[in-house]
């Protein structure tokens, strides 16, 4: 990165200047001490460096310090200058050179960092119940989710991928209630969900049991045969296994369709029936965390930062939710995974320090244990909000992939900070337009592709009827590719440094993202990129007589081609070569 090449110029240009004893008093300096930024002003350079909390040690003015420094550099043909305690630096030639020559060598790795230390992480995301559609909060979880495992990967660390079925507790009980009347309706019978408020609460009334009644009916003949065709005798069981499954099915295709692609799906069921939640318990109970009262089993969470004692073991001796949470994290952790990272709605933040307390408790280290926690979000259809929910219309993840298409909904799922509320506008997602972001940057995308076809494609001339000759061949343009030669760019660095500094700004926007489990970093990124290669399409012409200038400029398209590439490959969005 450039700004790691400008930091290393500096500190050992320190080194050097407190050799000569050009410092002040200063005998030493800890490498990493110092911050590159950016400056306010792009006039003043590309990077700088505050190099004012030198002074304690030197006893002499910052801009004395900057000076001495400066002296020191071996500048090559950057430039560095010095404004107070700050020193800026702007990119020489060479600099800008290599950085694309380092796009040309390493293609879809570019971006990719070469030491990192590597991890082995479980990332959990959407959990939902198996008793509905996905809703579209489901759907940017989703879009998040499989974006950053697939951040994570690019990086370098091996990431687990991870669906947690909550198919134990009553709401699956709920959801064979629920079928059975639609299978009733499905045979005739004049028969409906409880309109009293509360009732119809113990019920899921969406129409979209309706398919899997008719299914059943099909299907499971001789079960009704048994109960003599009277569908409100059948065992309620046997109707929750089956819609469970059928939601189940239907959650997994559209996730597929989605670009969403889970290594395991965790059944909260199986864990219950393996014991594992009864022995967190009594592991819980041996040591010494566990007390009673009002004849529940209470876990003094509050010994480890939560802010009070939570139940783990209600009086009737059923289980709460944490208590199977707090046992399906002692089970990641048991699979040998060095770091746990959750994507969690918002509404569960109080859950993160009962789980951490609970780790910790239990001997394992909670610090392992990352949780995101995202805002929901507002589906905007002409200025108007949509509500959500399975017990009134819903407005499902599936409706508005269709509406909108997959690269929109991912695109526009993952744009905005995970601890933001996304606003959904669906007629700004449909728009061909340069409003619409997704669209924005694939038509950078398809705008290189058709600049590299229109090099090597000859062209009929329209006055005289007569095939005009292409400018390169095909063979030019590969060999373009792959003997890059750095004075091939030479031509066309004067006009295209924002683009190739834009370019080279990926590594270090990787990086951070990485760092910081974001994905709308790179929504953001490419947006940028993609207005620094329209303005340079705009200003400068590309395909021309002149063909050096030509070739320098066709290795930037080539370059911005790769680089989008390799961003919109993360988010699993398309990158489309013709719109």
């Amino acid at each position: 990165m450039i700004k790691d090449y400008f930091i290393e110029q500096i500190e050992n240009a320190i080194l050097k200047a407190i050799d000569a004893k050009t410092l002040g008093q200063m005998s030493e300096y800890t490498r990493g001490s110092l911050v590159v930024e950016k400056p306010k002003n792009p006039d003043f350079g590309d990077f700088a460096v505050n190099v004012s909390s030198l002074a304690r040690g030197a006893k002499i003015a910052p801009p004395m310090i900057a000076n001495a420094i400066v002296e020191q550099v071996e500048k090559g043909d950057n430039e560095y200058s010095v404004i107070g305690g700050f020193i800026n630096f702007k990119s020489g030639k060479t600099v800008l050179i290599n950085s694309i020559e380092e796009i040309f060598k390493k293609g879809e790795n570019f971006g990719r960092p070469e030491n990192i230390e590597k991890e082995k992480i479980l990332l959990e995301y959407i959990s939902a119940n198996p008793t509905g559609p996905f809703h579209i909060g489901h759907g940017r979880w989703a879009a998040m989710g499989s974006a950053l495992a697939n951040l994570l990967k690019f990086y370098g660390h091996e990431v687990y991928q991870e669906f947690y079925i909550n198919d134990a507790g009553s709401q699956i009980q709920k959801l064979g209630n629920s079928l059975k009347i639609r299978i009733r309706q499905e045979l005739g019978e004049d028969v409906d969900f409880p309109t009293d408020e509360v009732e119809r609460k113990n019920f899921y009334p969406g129409d979209y049991l309706v398919p899997v009644a008719k299914k059943f009916v099909a299907e499971k003949a001789d079960e009704l045969k048994k109960v003599d065709n009277d569908a409100s005798k059948l065992d309620v069981q046997l109707l929750s296994d089956y819609a469970k499954f059928e939601m189940e099915d239907l959650q997994k295709a559209l996730l597929d369709n989605f670009r969403v692609h889970f290594d395991n799906f965790y059944s909260e069921l199986t864990l219950h029936n393996s014991g594992k939640v009864d022995e967190c318990v009594g592991m819980l109970k041996k040591s010494g965390k566990i007390y009673q009262k009002d004849g529940a089993d209470w876990f003094k969470s509050s010994d480890y930062g939560d802010d009070q004692d939570r139940v783990i073991k209600k009086a009737d001796g059923s289980n709460t939710y944490l208590t199977a949470d707090v046992a399906y994290h002692v089970d990641k952790v048991q699979r040998g995974f060095d770091r746990l990272i959750n994507i969690w709605g918002a509404d569960h933040h109080g859950y993160v320090a009962r789980v951490k307390a609970s780790m910790e408790a239990l001997g394992y280290d909670p610090n392992k244990l990352e949780v995101l926690l995202g805002q929901l979000v507002n589906l905007v259809i002409d200025g108007n909000e949509v509500r959500m929910g399975k017990r009134k219309n819903m407005v499902t993840l599936e409706d508005l992939i269709d509406e909108v298409g997959i690269d929109a909904t991912r695109f526009w799922m993952s744009m905005r900070n995970i601890d933001t509320t996304l606003d959904f506008d669906i007629e700004l997602a449909k728009k061909n337009t340069d409003e619409n972001p997704v669209f924005y940057v694939q038509y950078a995308h398809a705008r290189a592709c058709s600049i590299l076809r229109n090099a090597v494609e000859a062209k009929v001339d329209t006055a005289t009827g007569k095939s005009v000759e292409a400018p390169l061949t095909i063979s030019e343009l590969e060999d373009l590719k792959t003997n890059y030669k750095k004075d091939d760019l030479l031509p066309t660095l004067d006009t295209a440094r924002k683009l190739i500094l834009k370019l080279e700004e990926f590594k270090s926007m990787i990086k951070t993202s990485a760092e910081t489990r974001q994905v709308y970093t790179i929504c953001r990124y490419v947006q940028e990129l993609a207005a620094e290669f329209h303005s340079f399409y705009n200003a400068n012409r590309v395909i021309s007589e002149d063909k050096a200038l030509m070739k320098s400029r066709l290795a930037l398209v080539l370059s911005v081609k790769q680089v989008l590439n390799n961003a919109l490959n993360i988010l699993a969005v398309s990158a489309p070569e013709r719109m």
